[in-house]
């Protein structure tokens, strides 16, 4: 895929949608932190409802350390693999409060040294939190990527690497929401939505299907 293309592909998305956010609901660096962990191999949607019982009650370091593993786990209950992501916060929540004064650090290295926080969480929490230019690539921004033609790669950090490198500089802030609404809503695994896709034409997934 060429500049040229790249270039229209993000200008209609932003077109579409000037000002993308995450579905995950937030109001601090640290309550966007342990949704993203919380969120692993889980939906935003039910995160969020796990979280809206969670966060008027603890949504601090210090008040969540304080409910424990098992005070946690009763709150996250409904997310898959909840016992360990409570091990895991439990224990980010405490690294927080020695390390880091209770504060979300704003680099990937001392964010990856948390429990539970891998390359793509600490991606997410630089853009969204700090506005850092980053780019989380996760199932659905690794089949958009691959499937357009935008940036293709064999694992999700050769697409990371090849995004930061090619997608247009005045849209890489965002590039990362509106590559997985994309994603979530159109570009869809099973059955990609191509006759409602907004850069269908640009598409080069298009292309090669009509040849066969």
């Amino acid at each position: 895929m060429n500049a040229a293309k790249r270039l229209e592909i993000f200008r209609r998305l932003h077109e579409d949608n000037p000002e993308p956010k995450t579905e995950l609901a937030y109001g601090s660096p640290f309550e966007l932190l342990i949704s993203v962990i919380l969120s692993a191999q889980s939906t935003d949607v039910g995160v969020n409802k796990a979280t809206a019982r969670l966060y008027p009650v603890a949504n601090t370091p210090q008040a969540i350390y304080d409910l424990g593993v098992a005070g946690l786990s009763e709150y996250i209950k409904t997310i898959g693999l909840y016992n360990a992501k409570a091990k895991n916060v439990i224990e980010t929540c405490r690294l927080l409060l020695e390390r880091h004064g209770g504060q979300v650090p704003e680099t990937r290295e001392e964010l990856e040294a948390l429990p539970g926080v891998g390359r793509k969480t600490a991606n997410v929490v630089l853009n969204t939190a700090f506005r850092q230019l980053t780019m989380a690539v996760d199932t659905h921004i690794f089949r958009v990527s691959n499937r357009t033609g935008i940036a293709k790669g064999k694992n999700v950090v050769e697409v990371e690497r090849q995004l930061m490198k090619f997608v247009p500089k005045d849209f890489l802030l965002d590039a990362h929401h509106w590559l997985i609404l994309h994603g979530r809503y159109v570009c869809q695994a099973r059955k990609p939505r191509c006759g409602s896709c907004r850069i269908e034409d640009l598409c080069e997934f298009k292309e090669k299907t009509s040849d066969d």
